[in-house]
């Protein structure tokens, strides 16, 4: 998400960009089955993808949407070309300021989450849009309900945006560098009143920057730009199961699962940016690991699927750990007093 009020910090993350691209430039061809199903988005106008949310009336089509002030459209892409086959324009909406998650409910419903905070926490509401997913997939407007969204503890930045497959509750996951909150909406939400949401647990070790339902609504996946975890959904109370292995990305900012539920799908900001699918934990998609483990921090743990070389993961490593070690010392000259 972009920082518009802190001038340093935006050249410092164009630089830091720069750095992760060199990382992943220097990084060993992975073999094609290591990201079998992955696609790469085509579309010029698709700049900073910070959402993705895979259709069931149209398999193989993903929509997605830029961050920030883009304004209120959403693009559907064909994962086979990597093309956009169809652009929404929301209507009913005010001008959004900060969208940065959407996601599929019940009924082909999808929910887009304006819930980013370009003001570091301090916006008094955020909104969530809910729209019926069109039937045709074609350029066209279609109305939208606009709901009013605050937290009971106060404001905060947040990324992650989930609708529940089953029950169509929408929980929101806050973005917080020493590891963040699941938010839980009403039961219905109302385009009439402020809606509530409230704290239902805790979500340790990460700086979430989204999250996905499993299709079948047993299992929650929540992701930040170097790590992830996957919960059991447990009715809510969420138990964690494993740690995910999240691809090395240019900035790692959504995720899906595959409508079958055998593959998480992870997309990055950037021009031509990759999704790239990686098996799930425990299921039944083919090829690769799919998962890993790791102890420690919440960083996570990147590596390589199919028949990747251990130097492949050593070098993916390297290249993460001098990433967070350049993000924790400017973050170090940030606090620092001026003089």
């Amino acid at each position: 998400m972009r920082r518009r009020p802190l001038p340093s910090l935006r050249r410092f993350r164009a630089g830091f960009a720069g750095l992760a691209a060199i990382m992943l430039a220097a990084l060993p061809a992975t073999p094609a089955v290591a990201d079998d199903d992955g696609f790469t988005m085509n579309d010029s106008r698709i700049t900073e993808s910070s959402g993705l949310a895979a259709s069931r009336q149209h398999p193989g089509v993903y929509w997605t949407h830029n961050d920030s002030d883009d304004g209120a459209f959403l693009y559907a892409v064909d994962s086979e070309t990597g093309e956009t086959v169809a652009t929404v324009t929301m209507t009913g909406v005010g001008t959004p300021r900060d969208v940065e998650a959407i996601s599929m409910g019940p009924d082909n419903k999808l929910y887009v989450g304006d819930i980013g905070d370009n003001l570091g926490g301090t916006w008094a509401y955020v909104w969530i849009y809910e729209l019926p997913e069109p039937k045709e997939l074609k350029d066209q407007t279609v109305k939208a309900t606009q709901y009013v969204v605050k937290y009971e503890d106060g404001a905060r930045d947040a990324e992650a945006l989930m609708v529940h497959p089953k029950t169509g509750r929408v929980y929101v996951a806050d973005k917080n560098e020493a590891g963040g909150s699941l938010y839980e909406g009403p039961a219905e939400l109302s385009s009439s009143g402020t809606n509530v949401f409230k704290k239902v647990a805790a979500v340790p070790d990460l700086e979430v920057t989204d999250g996905a339902f499993s299709p079948d609504g047993e299992q929650l996946a929540l992701r930040a730009y170097f790590g992830g975890i996957l919960y059991d959904w447990n009715d809510g109370k969420i138990k964690k199961v494993e740690r995910l292995s999240v691809p090395l990305q240019r900035q790692g900012e959504s995720v899906t699962f595959s409508t079958d539920g055998s593959k998480i799908m992870y997309g990055s900001e950037g021009s031509g940016s990759s999704v790239v699918a990686r098996d799930v934990p425990g299921g039944s998609g083919s090829g690769g690991s799919g998962s890993s483990s790791s102890d420690g921090d919440g960083s996570g743990t990147t590596q390589a699927d199919g028949d990747g070389t251990s130097s492949t993961f050593k070098v993916g490593a390297l290249a993460v750990a001098g990433a967070v070690v350049v993000v924790w010392g400017f973050k170090r000259l940030l606090r620092r007093p001026s003089s």
